[in-house]
């Protein structure tokens, strides 16, 4: 059988929204997408700097990008993000939540803002960006959204109560919409990274953590972005939806 070309972009014509772009697994995602052609929306909380820099990545890489700010967790805020991608480029055809933050400390340590602002934007902002997408990719009839949940959400960890409980609760959706979406040819997938080199992970000491990773090893933004490009981009993952996959070093085992 012959080869087929590496080179294919899939995602022509087509408008991708990565929340939480700028950095780490979201800068990754938007690069991965851009190599498949789609114009990318890199959203941004703070870090202008960052997003600016991930467009400009964009653009020599011969794709489209805009750098567009909204704290997901606002409803406000998404309708705005979303009706300006609408204005420039109107559709939408992929959307990843990645958006997140971690407030960790022991549950009998751990304050009641701690809790909310972690279940507001990885939880409340998953849901405020697909309910905002899917009005549009329910006319298109056409769409594909992949939202980033984690190995926490699935085996719990110690310290991260509010962390575990957001992404156990992006799993449950996730399957719930894949459901309600699916008459409409959407898919609506999840992806559970493990521990992954970010900004996030820094300050977390590897020794205790590797002997867990059969693998043995942090894995790396690309290796998530891989798998999310896969789920948005390839035609192989169309009969695909409601599904949870690990990038996770062999982590979680079901």
């Amino acid at each position: 059988m012959e080869a087929l070309p590496t080179n294919l972009q899939r995602l022509q014509g087509k408008v991708a929204i990565v929340t939480g772009g700028s950095r780490g697994i979201g800068r990754a995602t938007a690069l991965a997408l851009a190599a498949e052609g789609a114009k990318v929306v890199v959203n941004y909380a703070s870090s202008r700097e960052s997003a600016d820099r991930v467009v400009a990545e964009v653009e020599a890489m011969g794709s489209q990008a805009i750098a567009l700010p909204a704290d997901v967790s606002k409803a406000d805020q998404v309708d705005e993000l979303v009706n300006a991608v609408m204005e420039k480029w109107g559709q939408v055809d992929v959307l990843v939540n990645n958006a997140g933050i971690t407030r960790d400390t022991l549950l009998l340590r751990m304050k009641p803002e701690d809790w909310q602002a972690v279940i507001d934007l990885n939880l409340t902002g998953v849901f405020l960006c697909t309910r905002a997408v899917s009005k549009i990719m329910l006319k298109q009839r056409s769409g594909r959204i992949v939202s980033i949940t984690s190995v926490a959400g699935q085996m719990g960890n110690p310290g991260q109560a509010n962390y575990s409980a957001a992404k156990a609760g992006v799993i449950g959706f996730t399957k719930t919409v894949a459901k309600e979406l699916a008459t409409r040819g959407i898919t609506v997938n999840a992806v559970a990274p493990g521990f992954i080199t970010t900004d996030m992970t820094a300050d977390v000491k590897a020794e205790g953590i590797l002997q867990f990773i059969p693998l043995g090893r942090y894995g790396k933004p690309e290796e998530v972005a891989g798998l999310i490009r896969f789920l948005a981009a390839d035609p192989a993952a169309a009969y695909i939806t409601g599904q949870v996959m690990n990038v996770d070093g062999g982590m979680v085992m079901a």
